[in-house]
């Protein structure tokens, strides 16, 4: 094998990847896109499938505007439901929250005295 064949190879091997990549995408976009109903995606799939390069040069005209806004809308969906998700495990974080809590676990008897003292010297000592 030559220089020159391994650049061509490289070359092919770029462009399948890249085909693949734009088949890939086109197929998940079909599937987020509230727009389409079923018979529509399922249309689109089988053009993908059967005239791969056709159908995925025509979406990306006739509806590749909308890809870009429906995989940022995702994108900022996903970071909102893990952004909610963080600050429900992280609970509260302010000292009367703290001393509150301990204030109900002492009254039902799951800890001593002791350590809602300690709980609630840590929850001021934090809040200074």
């Amino acid at each position: 094998m030559t220089f020159w064949d391994f650049i061509v190879w490289s070359f092919w091997f770029y462009i399948v990847v890249v085909c693949i990549s734009i088949f890939i995408r086109v197929i998940i976009d079909v599937f987020r896109d509230p727009e389409l109903n079923g018979w529509m995606k399922a249309l689109w799939v089988l053009f993908l499938v059967f005239v791969p390069f056709l159908a995925a040069f025509i979406y990306l005209i006739a509806r590749g505007g909308r890809m870009a806004q429906r995989a940022a809308a995702g994108s900022a969906q996903a970071q909102s439901n893990t952004d909610q998700y963080i600050r429900s495990v992280a609970g509260s974080s302010s000292p009367s929250a703290e001393i509150e809590s301990g204030k109900q676990l002492l009254d039902s008897g799951a800890i001593t005295p002791a350590e809602f003292a300690t709980l609630k010297a840590k929850a001021l000592g934090a809040a200074a």
